[in-house]
């Protein structure tokens, strides 16, 4: 004989369901944050660049490919973009004659400046590290600029007297420094490594 549920039965079940529903949504819902992928670059091995400018410097061989671009200025100039196709960046060069001229090296200096402020706007910080180095007389300036902003490291360099070279680092692809930090960080030794090398002809 097989018995029918009774309706108090029946209530009786749904609110202990219910009960158990209603205490199982407590606590706050977080999401899950977005990931991104560890990644593990080799490490650096540095070259002489094969370049015609009037300096030399070291580059990574992960920058397999070194263009020439030609830059329009009032004095000799030359343009550089060493590309990093595997982390998709790319760190551009642009070398200006100063010709012992005072107002050269002063417009250089304030275009470099100028340059690193137009990220101040979305920059989380910018922290600058100056660069001397007397035996090859190298001097200058690095810039990290942290946030979310289309170049993530600067620099400049000069001897005062002849020779100025700015740098800077770009991605291909839309700003997003929590993405793009591994990348940034392993090709701001780069740059580092480049000013470290660098010597005036």
């Amino acid at each position: 004989m097989i018995l029918k549920p009774t309706f108090n039965f029946l209530l009786k079940t749904s609110l202990i369901l219910g009960f158990f529903m209603l205490a199982s949504c407590g606590g706050d819902y977080v999401p899950k944050p977005k990931g991104y992928l560890r990644l593990d670059y080799p490490r650096a091995k540095y070259i002489e660049a094969k370049v015609d400018v009037p300096f030399s410097f070291e580059t990574n061989t992960l920058a397999t490919k070194i263009n020439s671009v030609s830059v329009e200025a009032a004095t000799k100039s030359y343009g550089l973009n060493l590309e990093y196709p595997t982390l998709k960046g790319t760190i551009f060069l642009t070398y200006k004659a100063i010709e012992n001229d005072e107002k050269n090296l002063a417009s250089y200096l304030r275009d470099a400046r100028k340059f690193t402020e137009k990220h101040m706007a979305k920059a989380d910080e910018i922290p600058e590290y100056p660069y001397i180095n007397e035996e090859n007389k190298v001097y200058g300036s690095f810039v990290e600029v942290k946030g979310n902003v289309a170049s993530p490291a600067q620099f400049y360099v000069t001897d005062s007297v002849n020779h100025f070279l700015t740098g800077s680092l770009y991605f291909y692809a839309r700003p997003n420094y929590d993405s793009i930090l591994p990348a940034a960080n392993y090709l701001q030794k780069d740059i580092r490594h480049l000013m470290e090398t660098i010597q005036w002809k």
